[in-house]
């Protein structure tokens, strides 16, 4: 299915279960594509998050429900797919600012309808990309599962736990400390950030890693292996993270939309990191997908 497609269907997918008990897993396998792609080109094409954009429609559905019938708090709570009514009034006042009591005694409402989703192409098929063909490989890192409404703002913090805690003193020059420093020196970990969707639920895995040379893995190290195949290699030059992120956003809404050519192939990304300073105009990176000829 093409991918704008996909992000149409899963709209209207959602609108046609809103009282009905659904997740991202459920919207994903309705539209045939990964719960970690689909999110991640949701959220990129049309700035909110899947599971953000289901539990908002919810809750104003909700607050119409409530000011257009007599049906009881908890009834309409759990219409909606909310446990209690104390769950549901806590996301109801966040969201519209007020109690549902209130909204039913004429308060105003936050207003959220329904996405149509558009495309404007900027720049086409014609990105930075080059396809290429690359043999199986393992890295070695340090793994954390993530939750993908949230993954923007933890894994960053991710890094900076990692680094601080078993990078600076080697990248600084000096000898490694202990079996987590060797294997951060021996296996050049930091080059790589790899995004594995294999997980159950709305989470995914994620590795800060670097390219396996062998031996012994320290306890609690992850050494995962992306196959070999294809992948569409994106360049990029300018500081981080708006570098990176920004030639990520246009991976979603330029390059892979209606790309009569190539769709994406199993289950992991990887995020490459260059040497230098992350904040520099010239500092390169790059990401990696792993693609199928369509």
């Amino acid at each position: 299915m093409e991918w704008l497609t996909c992000i149409r269907a899963s709209v209207d997918y959602m609108e046609r279960h809103l009282v009905d008990d659904i997740g991202a897993d459920d919207v994903a396998k309705a539209v045939y594509l990964s719960p970690f792609f689909l999110q991640r080109g949701f959220s990129l094409m049309t700035g909110v998050g899947l599971g953000e954009y289901l539990k908002n429609r919810r809750l104003y559905q909700a607050a119409l429900d409530l000011k257009d019938t007599d049906d009881k708090v908890i009834d309409v709570a759990l219409r909606y797919c909310y446990e209690t009514p104390e769950s549901f009034t806590k996301a109801f006042t966040r969201f519209h600012g007020a109690t549902p009591s209130q909204v039913r005694s004429g308060a105003p409402i936050r207003t959220f309808l329904p996405l149509t989703i558009h495309l404007t192409i900027q720049g086409g098929n014609q990105m930075d990309c080059k396809i290429t063909q690359m043999d199986s490989f393992r890295v070695i890192g340090f793994e954390r599962t993530f939750d993908n409404e949230t993954a923007y703002e933890k894994v960053p913090a991710f890094w900076d736990e990692i680094v601080q805690t078993y990078c600076a003193n080697v990248w600084a020059g000096n000898p490694p400390a202990n079996a987590f420093e060797k294997a951060v020196a021996d296996h050049h970990i930091g080059e790589y950030g790899v995004c594995v969707d294999d997980v159950a639920g709305n989470r995914f895995r994620y590795l800060i890693a670097g390219e396996y040379m062998g031996g012994d893995a320290p306890e609690g190290m992850t050494v995962y292996e992306l196959p070999r195949g294809d992948w569409a290699i994106f360049d990029c030059t300018g500081p981080l993270p708006e570098a990176l992120q920004s030639v990520n956003t246009r991976i979603f809404n330029e390059w892979l939309p209606g790309n009569p050519d190539y769709e994406f192939a199993g289950v992991a990304n990887v995020e490459w990191y260059g040497m230098g300073d992350t904040s520099a105009p010239d500092y390169k990176s790059a990401i990696w997908i792993p693609v199928n000829r369509r």
